[in-house]
């Protein structure tokens, strides 16, 4: 199963072997859009392989990104950027695995040094665009621990964050009544783990 955020609604890719038709990609493409026009909250598409979602995707310029929640005793550490409360993340460069990603990212964008990785939470994918093409981004993510050596917050401003900040689990409503609701799932897998 796949669930992709497109327009920040979840469309969910089911593999299901006794699907019979080829996939039409213009038809489903056509779904998709009213879908996404519509007061719908969540799509299923079955396909019949794997094959099928890379196919649906083909003209999406695939990225692979990662990121993590850092905890500091009891509180977890969000950054906002462009106005909206986000997990520290960013993409993978060449030869980096996702976990060597997340530490680095994490580092540059909130200014800690060596997080620790705990456990991997969440793999999310969404879309977007940039500069004029579809991109599809794979987001590994990772539950971290702050480290040893406490150092202070700096958003990284070159990357449009202008907070850094930990909260508690009770205090992220606010949080969460203003992010992606990719971001909701990853916070969703650390509960279901902590």
């Amino acid at each position: 199963m796949y669930k992709v955020f497109i327009e920040n609604k979840p469309i969910i890719f089911q593999i299901n072997p006794e699907v019979l038709t080829d996939l039409n990609i213009a038809d489903l493409w056509s779904g998709v859009t009213s879908f996404l026009n519509s007061d719908e909250t969540e799509m299923i598409i079955s396909i019949r392989k794997e094959k099928d979602f890379r196919k649906f995707f083909k003209k999406h310029k695939y990225i692979e990104a990662a990121g993590g929640l850092v905890q500091r005793d009891d509180s977890y550490l969000f950054i906002k950027r462009n106005d909206l409360w986000d997990i520290p993340k960013g993409k993978l460069d060449p030869g980096e695995t996702p976990e060597i990603a997340a530490v680095r990212e994490i580092e540059e964008e909130c200014g800690l040094i060596a997080p620790v990785i705990k456990n991997h939470l969440i793999d999310t994918w969404h879309t977007y665009e940039h500069k004029g093409k579809n991109v599809l981004k794979r987001t590994y993510w990772y539950w971290l621990d702050e480290g040893s050596e406490k150092t202070e917050l700096v958003p990284q401003a070159e990357e449009g964050i202008t907070a850094v900040a930990y909260f508690k689990m009770s205090e992220l409503d606010p949080i969460l009544s203003n992010t992606y609701l990719s971001i909701i799932e990853v916070v969703e897998a650390l509960k279901k783990i902590n």
